[in-house]
């Protein structure tokens, strides 16, 4: 699951370096560009959102525990 998890992360990565890529390269004059690039972020911004549904269930059904600092651990020690 954490396989699955962080391959999600790195398509958004790569949907993000994909989008400025269209933005810095020099357009045609039909613009392709713009479009190209709005669709590189709108998918960018499905994946963010079909990632962290995907983290949600997850620790919903189990697969994931929360992990840090346990409740009440923050008093300071006489």
């Amino acid at each position: 699951m954490k396989y699955l998890l962080l391959l999600g992360f790195c398509a958004i990565v790569a949907s993000l370096a994909s989008a400025l890529f269209f933005m810095l390269r020099n357009g045609r004059e039909d613009g392709s560009k713009g479009r190209k690039m709005a669709t590189a972020l709108a998918v960018r911004v499905g994946l963010s959102i079909l990632l962290f549904l995907c983290i949600l269930s997850a620790w919903q059904l189990g697969y994931l525990q929360p992990t840090g600092l346990p409740a009440g651990s923050n008093k300071k020690a006489p």
